[in-house]
């Protein structure tokens, strides 16, 4: 087990520099946007192969931050039903979507995406849009993003296998909408009597 979760967190490693990282092609995307309205407006000009690499950024940063957000666990899931089983009961559900649902999903898109983005690259295929780009770079994106999804998700079945095995602590605790909430409210309740404090006066 040692070996496995040692390659767990070579892939959280990973997935987390990426997923960091390719936030800042969401700003970039608002750069390039910004910068091709006002070109449109004042000098009544523009380009498809700029409307499309917007496109392309914001789909490299989506799909190569969804391995990321699997690992913060920060998917979207009914929590109303699963925060009313213990947490024992939580991390078989969890592992059962991973091994049912999640793996054979995404190891299905990889089988089919391996020879749909071969045939483009092949073939140099470009946009169909005058001026646009090629297209088989932002094919390749579907293509890597699915494959460290698939990675992130062997890594979790690891980590749930061995959380569940007592070999390791809990690394992502459920917290309830409800319990988030009143952890909130803890805080700006806090943060309010600091703020009444007046200048020079010692809390009790």
């Amino acid at each position: 087990m040692g070996g496995l979760l040692g390659l767990s967190r070579s892939i959280d490693r990973m997935n987390e520099l990426i997923g960091r990282g390719v936030s800042w092609l969401i700003l970039i995307a608002i750069f390039i946007s910004a910068g091709n309205a006002t070109v449109r407006k004042v000098l009544n000009t523009s380009s498809n192969a700029w409307l499309e690499l917007q496109w392309y950024l914001f789909g490299a940063a989506f799909l190569f931050a969804a391995a990321y957000t699997l690992k913060q666990n920060e998917h979207i899931r009914i929590d109303i039903v699963y925060g009313l089983f213990s947490r024992r009961v939580q991390h078989w559900i969890d592992l059962f979507g991973h091994l049912v649902f999640l793996m054979p999903f995404v190891l299905l898109m990889l089988y089919y995406l391996g020879p749909y983005v071969e045939r483009s690259w092949r073939t140099g295929e470009v946009s169909t849009n005058a001026g646009g780009l090629t297209i088989w770079p932002a094919k390749s994106l579907l293509l890597i993003g699915f494959f460290l999804l698939a990675l992130q998700g062997l890594s979790e079945i690891i980590k749930k296998i061995a959380v569940m095995r007592g070999i390791i602590p809990d690394p992502a605790p459920f917290i309830s909408a409800h319990e988030a909430a009143e952890r909130e409210g803890e805080l700006l309740a806090g943060d309010a009597k600091l703020s009444d404090t007046r200048p020079g006066e010692v809390r009790k």
